[in-house]
């Protein structure tokens, strides 16, 4: 009995068994993440929470309803075959267009920015919608344009105009950040569905021109470009947010001052729950900590990647790509928001996936991962057919 418990323990922690029909592994990272960023958004929003509602767990609060709807949403989708996802790929892409419009019509102005559309008592980011649009969309586009963009020179033109107006459109909220993200999400699908060099340079020459005419025609662009190269210089004006976010990384030193016993996040570092949420996770948890989540982030990346891989060798082209997207979307999503924190990148306004507060983007990563999931299931049981067939 003891060993049969054991055996079984194994099964659950270790590995994901081979007769099993879905990636244990992938549920035990996303839900790991998950427990993990509500836990700092806990820790991280209560002294905004309190000066802002005068209710030390108002956005504990809501961030508990937000994990709800994700796993909600997560267990819908999971459910949904990959087939409807591209037969309603086109359906996806216009909506997540219309959501763009919308919120500069109707959206709401939050510190210069208008990206969210009130929806009642909640807000809806349009932007996270359309990076998992658009990676739906050309996952479905590169297929069936796959010997059309790996042999003409000018295939690649038709990407670029939909993606044009999906960067024209978040600039005018303004959101440099989802913007970048878009384009490496777009120039990564085309490598890995095998386009030709000349097309790589070109893109990655125009990105380069249109990154520096969008920081020097932009005074506000200009100065986080300015305060990131030397935040203390300027420490209570452009720098004050990422030299404090610095200085939640250095009090934590290597193995953080605890959980809650950030000093930083006492007001001191604006955004503390959001977008420099590992700042606080790097104070309390201290170095031990970030790398701990970055494992597991890079872990899930990798997991998405396998699922990708898997499903190519299967001649899966769609479940392949989009897979790819997703796991290009996760970590580099990831990669931007630490970097950002930490000081290595210029401030963007992206969140940490699954651990960030924020609705939007938790759940739409959750049915991102929902996907994975599915994909990797319909892969499982198209191996199973497949070894049938040769007993046979």
């Amino acid at each position: 009995m003891l060993e049969r418990f054991k055996t079984e323990w194994d099964k659950w922690i270790r590995l994901t068994p081979t007769n099993s029909l879905y990636d244990r592994t992938l549920i035990w990272l996303f839900f790991g993440l998950l427990v993990i960023g509500f836990v700092m958004v806990i820790s991280a929003s209560i002294p905004v929470s309190t000066r802002l509602n005068n209710d030390p767990f108002y956005f504990a609060v809501r961030d508990g309803m937000y994990l709800a709807a994700s796993l909600f949403a997560f267990v819908v989708v999971v459910q949904i075959p990959t087939e409807s996802w591209e037969k309603r790929n086109v359906a996806f892409f216009l909506i997540s267009l219309l959501f763009l419009v919308v919120v500069l019509v109707f959206g709401r102005n939050v510190n210069g920015a208008t990206r969210w559309i009130p929806l009642g008592p909640i807000n809806f980011q349009s932007a996270e919608l359309a990076k998992l649009a658009i990676i739906c969309y050309f996952a479905s586009f590169y297929v069936r344009k796959y010997d059309e963009m790996r042999t003409k020179r000018a295939s690649f033109i038709r990407p670029m105009v939909i993606l044009a107006i999906f960067g024209i459109l978040l600039l005018l909220q303004p959101d440099l950040g989802s913007t970048f993200v878009l384009f490496v999400l777009t120039f990564a699908m085309l490598f890995i569905m095998g386009a030709r060099i000349l097309q790589f340079l070109f893109l990655g020459i125009a990105a380069a021109i249109l990154f520096a005419f969008l920081v020097l025609t932009s005074e506000y662009r200009l100065k986080r470009v300015t305060s990131f190269m030397d935040p203390f210089a300027d420490a209570y004006g452009d720098g004050f947010q990422l030299s404090n976010s610095q200085m939640a990384f250095g009090q934590g030193e290597f193995w953080g001052q605890g959980l809650g016993n950030s000093v930083q996040k006492l007001e001191y570092l604006p955004e503390a729950h959001t977008d420099f949420v590992m700042a606080v996770v790097g104070e309390e948890f201290g170095f031990i900590g970030i790398v701990a989540i970055v494992i597991l982030l890079v872990s899930l990346a990798l997991r998405a990647l396998k699922i990708s891989k898997d499903a190519l060798k299967l001649e899966e082209r769609f479940r392949g790509f989009l897979a790819f997207g997703i796991a290009i979307w996760i970590f580099l999503q990831g990669f931007v928001n630490l970097g950002v924190a930490s000081g290595l990148l210029p401030t963007k306004g992206l969140t940490f996936p699954l651990v960030s507060y924020g609705g939007s983007s938790l759940v739409i990563m959750s049915i991102a991962i929902a996907i994975l999931l599915r994909i990797d299931y319909e892969n499982r049981l198209a191996l199973i057919g497949h070894a049938q067939i040769k007993e046979i």
